[in-house]
Order: C-alpha cells, then sequence, then structure tokens
C-alpha cells in the first residue's frame, strides 16, 4: 500500500495511457465477483461512494477508477488514445492491472457508454453489466448536450469556460450539473469536478475524448451486443432530462439477457440520489453471476 493509498484512501494504478487513481472498497478477497464503476464526463469516482459503501456492507469488493473524462486530477500520456474506444481500452487495461475477472460492469451518464463499447468488444474479463441513465445507441451524445460536446472538442473553448464555472451558481444551473440530480448537489464537490479544467493537459485530454463522441460509436458496439451472454440489467431514472424512458427500454432490448427496472422521479445521477436502488441492482447482478474468486495484486 503506498502512502497515499494509506492517507487518502487511493490507489494508482500504472497503465500504459497514465497514472490513473482508483478507490478500493469492501474485503480484499471474496469469492464474489468484483465491481468496477465507470463514471461520466466531467466527474469523477465520488459520484459511486454511496454505492461502493452499501456494496462492500454486502461483502461485495469494488473499484472505482477516476476515468480521464475531465475531473481527473493526473493528464494522461500525451499520446494516449483517449477516444470513447481509447477510454473503454483503458477501463479493460485496469481490470487486467488488477488481475480482475468476472467483473460485474457499473455504467452511468458518458461511463455507461464506455461500458457500452467495452461489452461490443473483448468480454473474456466481464461477467454482468449495470447500465443506469446513460448514452446508449444513436444518443451519443444526447441532443441537449450536442452544443457542448462541440464546445468540447477545442482546448482553447474549455479554457474561456472553465473561469465561469467556478461560480457555484452556475455549477448548480440549467447549462450545468443542476438538470443532472434530483438533489442538491454539494457545491464542494462540483467545485472539485470542475477544478481540474485549469490545467491544459487537462483540457487537452477532455478534448480528445469529445472529438471521439459520435452515434456510430455506441451503434457499432451494439452490432455486436449478442456476444454477450452475461447477464445486464438496466436502471433507469424516469425524469431524466437528457436520456428519456425509451432509450432506456430501447437498450434491455439490445442485449440477449437484459432486464429493465425504473427509479420514479431519478435523474442521470442515480448513484448519487438512489444508492439504494442502485446497490439492489448491482447485489442482483452479482447473485446471477457464476461465483468465481478473483486474484487480487497486493496492496490492492
Amino acid at each position: 500500500m503506498s502512502a497515499e493509498q494509506a492517507s487518502t484512501g487511493l490507489a494508482v494504478a500504472d497503465l500504459p495511457q497514465g497514472k490513473v487513481r482508483y478507490r478500493a472498497a469492501g474485503p480484499a478477497s471474496s469469492s464474489r465477483p468484483p465491481v468496477v464503476f465507470a463514471h461520466g464526463l466531467l466527474v469523477d469516482l465520488r459520484l459511486w461512494e454511496p454505492v461502493a459503501e452499501r456494496l462492500a456492507a454486502e461483502g461485495v469488493r469494488s473499484y472505482a477508477p477516476s476515468l480521464p473524462l475531465g475531473a481527473h486530477q493526473s493528464p494522461m500520456n500525451p499520446g494516449a488514445d483517449l477516444s470513447p474506444e481509447g477510454i473503454a481500452g483503458l477501463a479493460r487495461d485496469f481490470i487486467a492491472t488488477l488481475g480482475l475477472r468476472n467483473v460485474i460492469l457499473v455504467g452511468n451518464d458518458t461511463g455507461g457508454a464506455i461500458c457500452q463499447v467495452m461489452l461490443g468488444g473483448d468480454t473474456s474479463r466481464i461477467g454482468a453489466a449495470v447500465l443506469t441513465n446513460c448514452d446508449a445507441l444513436g444518443t451519443f451524445p444526447p441532443r441537449g448536450l450536442a452544443p457542448l460536446f462541440y464546445a468540447l472538442r477545442h482546448p482553447g473553448v474549455i479554457a474561456c469556460l472553465e473561469p465561469g464555472l467556478r461560480s457555484a451558481m452556475v455549477r448548480q444551473g440549467p447549462l450545468a450539473f443542476g438538470p443532472l440530480s434530483s438533489a442538491s448537489l454539494d457545491a464542494d464537490l462540483t467545485r472539485d469536478w470542475v477544478r481540474p479544467l485549469a490545467s491544459k493537459a487537462i483540457r487537452r485530454d477532455l478534448a480528445k475524448f469529445a472529438r471521439g463522441v459520435h452515434p456510430r460509436v455506441l451503434l457499432d458496439a451494439a452490432s455486436r451486443f449478442g456476444q454477450f451472454t452475461g447477464p445486464v440489467r438496466i436502471l433507469w431514472g424516469d425524469k431524466d432530462a437528457y436520456f428519456h424512458n425509451d432509450l432506456g427500454r430501447q437498450l434491455s432490448e439490445a442485449f440477449p439477457r437484459a432486464s429493465l427496472a425504473t427509479v420514479p422521479g431519478g435523474r442521470t445521477f442515480l448513484p448519487l440520489d438512489h444508492p439504494d436502488e442502485v446497490s439492489s441492482e448491482v447485489l442482483a447482478a452479482v447473485r446471477e453471476t457464476v461465483p468465481n474468486h478473483h486474484h487480487v495484486p497486493d496492496g490492492h
């Protein structure tokens, strides 16, 4: 265990793309499948803390990496592929580096899109998936956020937007995090999420991802969903401003072995607003997945 891990609960995975911080929770050794979370754009691993705590109480080990989607603190290597397909590859490398198998992937928002790209590729280390409100099929990005994603393709535009995001009122407003949560988000948390945008290298990373966002990415992945025969559980908040109910239904119909449940009043950030419901779906996926001892390297 590193000094950083001991003092903050964080560890660092040294991947080909760069160093990725993550937090592990739950028993270090378990016969139950491990959970790996994928968050969305401009948030970090803390999105999953309420869910990780509940899973740990049930004896499930989980791993929450801070993906390089704009709220990460350490920039990736300049040559790293940070397109959606590249981030999916990074997530696979994260799983392999930690020696995890039979993984339950859990995705939200843009992280759900990353999970879908993974499910459309090499799934040898994946046992099941839980997808909450997220981009899917031809919705990448959501229509209401297309202008924002176009702006994020350009590091210079991000630099112009960053000073305004220092205002809590702007961050909580209708053009930022406001529509994503059914509760009032903690202002310090959202400030932490946007603070890395002051870094030129972080803006570069975010722009590289945004330039790769296109409906064809998820449509291409969906064309291969039939190859994944593990359980896929879809949990959808029914009051989402960007990811409407029909999208959740269509996503559930795209997999051979999927279920669909709804959260009344839920918006995009279900892991923060409705952690009990999300945890319940993850635990159901754990029960559906064949038990398998997973190797965890020393210190993780």
